[in-house]
């Protein structure tokens, strides 16, 4: 009778912060697009078209959080820190490399980039100033990746969502300042947005550090490199000196390392790319459209970030019973955090469609953009609680037990056998509206749900990594 209060503490304990801290990050952009929303459809469209090429390195990133946190719960499960340690510095220095790849591609080929999203050249030439701008804060967000990482599987969430609430404060006074030029600030629009953000990641990133610094020192944690299980089992090579010893046991690193990443990086590079293929579908529809599309992000982000903080503790703690051999276990506790997510996500659903008529009014745009926009807004009630259960499910569940490969072909299927066709068939053949467009693609949130339960139920997804 205890394991029930104490399995549900501990999702709490993660769940609760995460979500609040989504929501914090999830703020930024909808203070973004409120602030700028007061300037007309043409800057909503560009900050919209700049940030959507941006989400494919944060899609990137994530996979790579994604991989340490799988990883790295295990290895707490088992009590190894000296392993979690050497893949949490493995895992940065990646996402370090990452971020200057990312940085260089924005500022080098941005005109090129936005020129496949729009023709409409004011918004296009809004959204590469935005997104050369944004791009400086992809160091930032790197190192606050691996550091919350590693924090959430340590069980000390809360500490990111502080770092959250003061990153957010920042993002909002600076976006009032340099958006609208006040206090004799410049008044720089879309970059000034842009501006406003990158500070508030630098000033997250430095406030995560401390925590991170503090919490480490509290707990007696040495992160180490190399672990105290490849010293031994390097000396176990018989026959094989020291440095050949390590040199087999690093090989091994790297191949299970690599067969749990790689898999990550293709379905979510390949699925960001989709969704970009889509902001490019709404983009040519006209520019009415690619603007309610826009004004519906920071609801669509709202709404999965309310209960992303369930995905995040399902990788963790299901990944935690699984590194400890508890297999039946982190069976039983996985169904019960699906039924939790669908609870959840219908409530929201509901929300949102009361909300829907009222959230369209604060943006000063068209009377069509406004009707467009609550269309949408409910089509999105409808598929919000499928696409909150592949969070869960694809996104924490079945990744915990490092068999990814499962999830990238799930995400290929889903995104480019049905979704991108039907895209492109429902807007530039049929030529419908952007809401049946919308809804047409969202059916492959479906095929994922329906092949994601057929794994889970043969239960091939458990597995203890070495």
């Amino acid at each position: 009778m205890k394991e029930k209060p104490s399995f549900e503490q501990a999702v709490l304990k993660i769940a609760l912060p995460v979500t609040l801290q989504s929501l914090l990050q999830s703020s930024f952009s909808v203070i973004d697009q409120v602030m700028i929303g007061q300037l007309g459809s043409g800057s909503i469209a560009g900050i919209g078209l700049g940030g959507k090429f941006a989400s494919l390195y944060s899609v990137v990133l994530g996979a790579v959080a994604s991989a340490a946190g799988i990883m790295i719960s295990q290895y707490l499960g088992r009590n190894d820190e000296k392993s979690a340690g050497r893949s949490f510095w493995s895992n940065l220095a990646l996402s370090v490399g990452l971020a200057a790849a990312f940085l260089v591609i924005c500022m080098v080929f941005g005109e090129n980039i936005m020129a496949v999203y729009t023709k409409d050249e004011a918004a296009r030439g809004l959204a590469v100033n935005y997104l050369r701008i944004l791009a400086i804060s992809f160091l930032p967000m790197a190192v606050s990746s691996m550091l919350t990482t590693i924090l959430r599987c340590m069980e000390a969430a809360v500490l990111p969502l502080y770092a959250g609430i003061f990153a957010l404060v920042c993002n909002t006074g600076l976006n009032y300042l340099l958006i609208f030029g006040k206090w004799m600030f410049p008044k720089m629009g879309v970059a000034g947005a842009a501006l406003a953000t990158v500070t508030a990641q630098i000033i997250s990133c430095i406030v995560i550090f401390l925590f991170f610094l503090h919490n480490k020192k509290r707990r007696g944690m040495k992160l180490t490199v190399r672990s105290r299980e490849t010293e031994v089992c390097c000396r176990e090579h018989a026959g094989r000196p020291l440095d050949q010893g390590r040199r087999a046991q690093d090989g091994e690193f790297k191949w299970q390392y690599f067969k749990i990443l790689g898999p990550l990086l293709i379905c979510e590079f390949l699925w960001s790319l989709g969704e970009n293929v889509y902001t490019a579908v709404y983009g040519n529809i006209g520019t009415a459209a690619c603007a309610a599309m826009t004004m519906t992000i920071p609801v669509q982000t709202i709404v999965i970030g309310a209960l992303s903080g369930l995905a995040q503790a399902s990788g963790i703690l299901i990944g935690k019973s699984l590194g400890a051999g508890a297999f039946g276990r982190a069976y039983e506790e996985s169904k019960k955090l699906m039924k939790y997510g669908l609870a959840f996500s219908l409530m929201l659903s509901l929300i949102l469609a009361a909300v829907s008529p009222f959230y369209v009014k604060i943006y000063h745009v068209e009377p069509e953009v406004q009707e467009l926009t609550r269309s949408l807004l409910l089509a999105i009630a409808v598929i919000a609680p499928v696409k909150v259960l592949n969070m869960i499910l694809g996104g924490g569940i079945i990744r915990s037990g490092g068999k990814t490969k499962y999830i990238m072909w799930i995400d290929l299927i889903g995104t480019w056998i049905f979704g991108v066709p039907l895209g492109i068939l429902a807007a530039f053949v049929w030529k419908l509206p952007i809401t049946p467009v919308y809804i047409i693609l969202s059916l492959e949130e479906c095929v994922r749900l329906g092949t994601s339960l057929v794994i889970f139920r043969k239960k091939i997804w458990m597995e203890r990594i070495r």
